[in-house]
């Protein structure tokens, strides 16, 4: 018999003597986006670490990003086989509680550290950072310190954004500039129009053309050159500071009200705000974490500038003018 069929046979056979072990331990799947739960991400870490106390089996369900993860479970409704969904943001957090979908979680969620007070019912956050376009130093001297800064550069400086229809930071853009600018925003989404190398679909697409030189800048994070300065071990790449300020972007995690397996569900978020876990988010989600770590939160983190003016929108501002917003954006550089 062949090696590999022999290989199979015996694992059926193995399956069939033990076939308990599967059954009695229930499963837990999570839908999030594709870095999140990639090897490199801190899926792995934490499906690890919750497996070790729940005695469950976790089962992340990877998505082209967040969006495309509220995305899924709006068309398969009630029917979806996802206990929660994790990697929303508070720029679609309404969108996805106006859904109906989500559950209360149920936790205290005491001992918090974010840069704004926390009391939502239903979504529970797990990192956060700033929106800042980052840049290499040793090709760019001189970076815009605002909007009108970099719209005011000569049109062969570009930046390479997202798409705020499919990627939260597109979205994020989108509500930056809006904050920062009010009715004026189509203005300076107009004055950007020549500097687009490309509106991507996703964050990977984007900052991977920047890192190719196709880019000036790139729409990423504040906290993106620490993962330069331990990953690549150059302190050459930083983010730019604007003079209007940085939105914020608070990531969360929430259960949906059709999960077989509530209980689990509400034990895997209160996980995933806990010391432990959140050790694993700062290397792995390169994000800054919800509770204070202390030492333990690597040195290249601290040393990072945070912006001195935050941001903001409140929800239902956003949910009710998101769409629009969008629209008047597109129109502005097409």
């Amino acid at each position: 018999m062949h090696f590999i069929a022999r290989l199979a046979l015996a694992v059926v056979i193995g399956l069939a003597a033990h076939p308990a072990a599967a059954a009695d331990k229930p499963s837990l799947t999570i839908y999030t986006y594709d870095g999140f739960a990639g090897e490199y991400g801190p899926g792995p870490g934490l499906k690890a670490g919750f497996e070790a106390q729940c005695g469950c089996t976790v089962n992340f369900v990877g998505t082209d990003s967040s969006i495309g993860a509220l995305r899924r479970v709006q068309l398969e409704g009630a029917t979806t086989s996802a206990d929660i969904v994790l990697g929303l943001d508070t720029s679609i957090a309404g969108e996805a509680r106006a859904t109906g979908l989500f559950a209360p979680h149920g936790l205290a969620l005491t001992g918090l550290s974010l840069p704004v007070k926390w009391t939502d019912p239903e979504f529970v956050p797990f990192d956060y950072g700033y929106f800042a376009f980052v840049y290499d130093k040793t090709k760019v001297a001189n970076p815009p310190k605002s909007f009108e800064e970099l719209i005011a550069k000569p049109t062969t400086f570009k930046i390479a954004i997202e798409d705020p229809r499919s990627d939260t930071p597109g979205l994020g853009l989108l509500l930056w500039i809006r904050a920062a600018y009010g009715d004026k925003a189509p203005e300076i989404w107009k004055g950007l129009k020549p500097h687009i190398v490309t509106m991507a679909r996703s964050w990977d697409d984007a900052y991977g053309l920047f890192l190719k030189g196709e880019a000036d800048m790139a729409l990423s994070y504040t906290t993106s050159p620490a993962y330069h300065a331990i990953t690549d071990k150059t302190d050459k790449y930083a983010s730019a500071r604007f003079d209007e300020g940085h939105y914020a972007q608070i990531e969360v995690a929430g259960m949906l009200k059709s999960s077989k397996h509530q209980d689990l569900a509400k034990q895997f978020l209160g996980y995933l705000t806990s010391v432990p876990a959140q050790k694993i988010i700062p290397t792995t989600n390169w994000m800054y974490p919800v509770v204070d770590l202390g030492a333990d939160l690597p040195a290249e983190f601290n040393a990072l500038p945070k912006p001195a003016k935050l941001l903001s929108l409140d929800e239902k501002t956003i949910t009710a003018n998101k769409d629009k917003w969008i629209a008047d954006a597109l129109a502005a550089i097409q």
